[in-house]
């Protein structure tokens, strides 16, 4: 087992004892997308787990997944009962499985965007023909579909793709010179460290959508789906429900529905996206 895969089980493992050593027979897993490394997703998310639990009653496992394709892997799969998942993925869960969305931030959207180096004399995305660029994963939704998408479709600018596992090495990886550019998104520029976050300029946002959902499986009953989803717009109504989401980061927490999703089937993200 490498270093890398040892620490994520380690991470997880403790977030699962902090849940408590045995499951209520009313338990359920809940997937998240790898977009920081465990300890960082463990963080965020083991509080706001242990809230739903004292909201619903309910007993809530945070499912890990090492990287984007292992999640990808889950839900499609059906493994997970409720998960938060980018846009693109709950529109493909919601057609191989039937996923249902229940709740998403509805104070924001989510887009893509590029960055180089402060100093690069990179100023535009023509400036990017035929480079190397870091994303995340190939299916990383802001940060790669959305961006590839715009470079060919509007831009008719081509790269070659360096995939680096997380948002944060993306980042990483420009600042150090190893690619001239990079595809994120700005919730997880603006976490980075202002050692990081100070070096980078911003050269090109792309398209907008409606943010990351919570979705259920369609094997979870209604009536436990309307619970959970009313506990979590509960919980975004308190100062303090407002607080742990934030770090989600969700900042105004409404109803979500597929709906929301459809217009991504327009748009051309399936010429990048790996099966």
């Amino acid at each position: 087992m490498s270093l890398q895969k040892a620490i994520f089980f380690f991470f997880f493992s403790i977030a699962a004892m902090l849940g408590g050593s045995a499951w209520a027979q009313q338990s359920f897993g809940f997937g998240v997308v790898p977009q920081f490394e465990a300890r960082k997703l463990a963080s965020i998310w083991v509080p706001v787990l242990r809230e739903l639990e004292k909201r619903t009653g309910y007993k809530f496992k945070m499912i890990g997944s090492e990287n984007i394709p292992d999640f990808e892997v889950d839900f499609l799969g059906g493994k997970l009962d409720f998960a938060y998942m980018n846009p693109y993925h709950a529109m493909l869960a919601g057609r191989k499985q039937g996923y249902i969305p229940l709740v998403r931030d509805v104070g924001r959207k989510l887009f893509g965007i590029l960055v180089v180096r402060k100093d690069s004399s990179i100023k535009s995305v023509s400036g990017l023909e035929g480079k190397s660029i870091s994303f995340p994963a190939p299916n990383a939704l802001g940060a790669s579909l959305l961006i590839r998408a715009d470079l060919k479709n509007i831009f008719s600018v081509s790269v070659k793709p360096i995939y680096v596992n997380t948002h944060s090495s993306v980042f990483l990886n420009v600042v150090l010179g190893k690619t001239p550019a990079g595809g994120g998104v700005m919730s997880t520029l603006k976490r980075q460290k202002e050692a990081i976050r100070s070096k980078l300029r911003i050269i090109q946002e792309t398209r907008r959508i409606p943010p990351h959902p919570i979705v259920a499986h369609p094997r979870i009953a209604k009536a436990i789906r309307e619970k959970v989803r009313q506990a979590l717009l509960e919980l975004g109504r308190s100062p303090e429900g407002a607080k742990l989401l934030s770090l989600v980061p969700i900042r105004k927490i409404g109803v979500a529905t597929m709906a929301d999703y459809l217009l991504l089937a327009e748009w051309g993200l399936e010429e990048f996206y790996v099966d």
